[in-house]
């Protein structure tokens, strides 16, 4: 005896060729809304989804909504509230998704799932704290409390608030130790505040150190095995392998080597601002300028500067990195240098397929970037002594001279006063401008022993706004030094931040992560610029610039003798007065002659570029 005939079967059978046509997206409903009705009610989902392989994403949203509307108390609504959610977001529709996701949850108030998408979708929409206040009420004892967490940390970290990130990302680590991209944010922000010990003794620290992040991992140790090792291990999680390499083998012999830049600094950034001269500067007849640039529209003098002085300006941020690094092939490029390293902006992915036959890496990232595709580290000798050069992959490529590119040109300068920063009229000023992350325990310890040996003398540093000041004044307490004599200034704008460095007296490197750009700018106002010389590149930086400039007296070789050089210079007004003369006058002719250097850099890039 037959089974009695299905009396929705002619009703689903017509929903499925609806499905299929692109008319029933557009709300066109041939079937008649009591039939589709009829269909669908009561269905459930296991028979609802497979009706909607093949469909588009607006097709599916439009059949789940109206298998909603005509299944409204159905056991199974959460988990369509939930789909359509998805679709929603996945079309860019943020207020949409919202809306599912709440439905869905006041459906299901502990759908950790929906709790984490509506905080996604509302972050989308421009609604940070919403995203958080949906977030922290969902927390689940569970792994969904641990994403939830991870989320708050992340989307803290981008609005400022460094403190609630880290302590979020702390209880998401509190739950699961092993998590690398927790780990890198956790420890960063750490160094950011000056939470010291950056990782506390309840910390694997094996774990923590392997997983500190590239620029965490220099300012962590200078070491230089073990920052290359972070870095390994950060590439290898980050970024895919391509299919196959783009470039060929050889070059490609054109009558000017075509040399290409990438990066996501073509904007208002110290990498600009040291750069823009040399792209000025490039012999035409010997070399073709591409720029590839990844970076936003900011507006900025420093921009429209850049992208006119380069032969070919290819704007490349809307593409993925196969689709630029098949742009940069295309037009075969001899030389690629990379700009960004691992830096905010890095396309580590489209240098990895390999689009020009020569690659290297400069000036954004201080250390090793060893990704296979890469073939040089562009340096000099003092910042990487040939001892130690089969230590850095790539390999070092040395310049003859200093490895740092600066510009000559300098913005009219602000008259300021000590009294218009806040700095006593008559006192020592030492100062040090560099981000917080990298001053360590250590170099605080050894500012603090300076402060205590020049009882008069005030400390001048850059004000963060995300609490580290704080701690770095209670740490001068517990130190047996007035908070007082920490002055903290806000960052200004760059023609003001120049005329600054001229009030002060003296500036204390940091270690083992030196200030660069800031150290080059300091010399040039004629503000003596003491430094540690350390091991690894980001800790020679400002002694390659000491050594390149000629005051190697400014270099010190361990603490106790960079504390006794800074006192002897805070003590002696009429040498810091000789010493900064003599800088300032020898900057124009040394570190800072861009033709001189631009030179140099065009012959060391022929020196490696591969004959056709």
């Amino acid at each position: 005896m037959n089974a009695p005939a299905d009396p929705r079967a002619a009703d689903l059978a017509a929903l499925c060729a609806d499905l299929a046509a692109p008319a029933w997206a557009e709300a066109l409903d041939p079937m008649g809304a009591a039939r589709r009705h009829r269909a669908l009610s009561g269905l459930p989902m296991e028979s609802f989804l497979p009706l909607l392989g093949g469909a588009t994403a607006a097709t599916q949203a439009a059949a789940y909504g109206a298998w909603l509307a005509a299944n409204p108390g159905h056991p199974q609504a959460v988990a369509a509230w939930f789909n359509l959610g998805v679709l929603h977001a996945q079309a860019s529709d943020p207020a949409r998704a919202i809306a599912c996701y709440r439905n869905a949850l006041a459906l299901k108030a502990d759908f950790a799932e929906a709790a984490i998408n509506l905080g996604l979708a509302l972050e989308q929409a421009g609604d940070g704290a919403g995203a958080l206040a949906a977030w922290q009420a969902a927390l689940q004892p569970d792994e969904a409390r641990r994403q939830l967490l991870t989320h708050q940390g992340r989307l803290k970290e981008q609005m400022g608030d460094f403190a609630g990130a880290e302590a979020a990302l702390a209880k998401s680590l509190a739950i699961a130790p092993d998590q690398p991209d927790v780990l890198q944010h956790w420890t960063h922000l750490r160094q950011k505040l000056c939470a010291w010990p950056v990782h506390p003794p309840t910390t694997d620290l094996a774990l923590a150190r392997r997983h500190a992040g590239p620029l965490g991992g220099l300012a962590l140790a200078d070491d230089i095995a073990f920052q290359r090792e972070v870095v390994a291990e950060w590439l290898a999680r980050k970024v895919p392998r391509p299919s196959h390499r783009l470039a060929p083998l050889r070059g490609y012999g054109h009558p000017r080597l075509r040399i290409g830049y990438l990066s996501a600094d073509f904007c208002r950034h110290a990498v600009a601002f040291l750069m823009a001269e040399v792209f000025e500067r490039h012999d035409r007849s010997r070399f073709e300028i591409f720029g590839y640039c990844s970076s936003a529209e900011d507006g900025s003098a420093v921009r429209a500067r850049i992208l006119s002085a380069l032969d070919h300006a290819v704007l490349i941020r809307e593409l993925d990195d196969a689709a630029a690094a098949a742009r940069i092939r295309a037009a075969e490029i001899d030389i690629l240098i990379d700009l960004n390293g691992l830096t905010r902006g890095a396309r580590a992915g489209l240098l990895a397929w390999k689009p020009a036959p020569v690659q290297a890496t400069y000036l954004g990232y201080i250390g090793s970037v060893p990704l296979p595709e890469l073939d040089w580290m562009i340096c000099d000798r003092v910042a990487v002594p040939d001892p130690v050069a089969h230590l850095y992959r790539p390999a070092p490529l040395a310049l003859d001279g200093c490895y740092q590119a600066n510009d000559r040109h300098m913005p009219p300068l602000p008259a300021l006063t000590r009294a218009d920063e806040g700095l006593p009229a008559g006192a020592p000023v030492a100062c040090c401008f560099a981000n917080f992350y990298k001053i360590t325990p250590e170099t605080f310890a050894d500012w603090m022993a300076i402060l205590h040996r020049v009882p008069d003398a005030v400390l001048w540093l850059a004000e963060d706004g995300h609490g580290a000041s704080a701690r770095l004044s209670d740490a001068a307490r517990a130190a047996g030094i007035d908070p007082a004599r920490l002055i903290f200034g806000p960052r200004v704008e760059p023609a003001r931040y120049l005329a600054r460095l001229g009030l002060a007296d003296l500036f204390l490197d940091t270690t083992p992560y030196n200030s660069g750009t800031v150290a080059s700018d300091a010399l040039r106002m004629g503000l003596p610029l003491l430094t540690l010389a350390g091991q690894a590149f980001a800790a020679r930086m400002a002694t390659s610039l000491l050594t390149h400039i000629g005051a190697p007296e400014l270099i010190a070789g361990n603490r106790a003798e960079y504390v006794a050089k800074a006192v002897a210079l805070l003590d002696h007004a009429p040498r810091r007065r000789a010493l900064g003369a003599r800088l300032a006058a020898a900057w124009p002719g040394t570190i800072g002659d861009a033709l001189a250097f631009t030179r140099r850099l065009e012959a060391a890039l022929e020196r490696v570029a591969l004959p056709a």
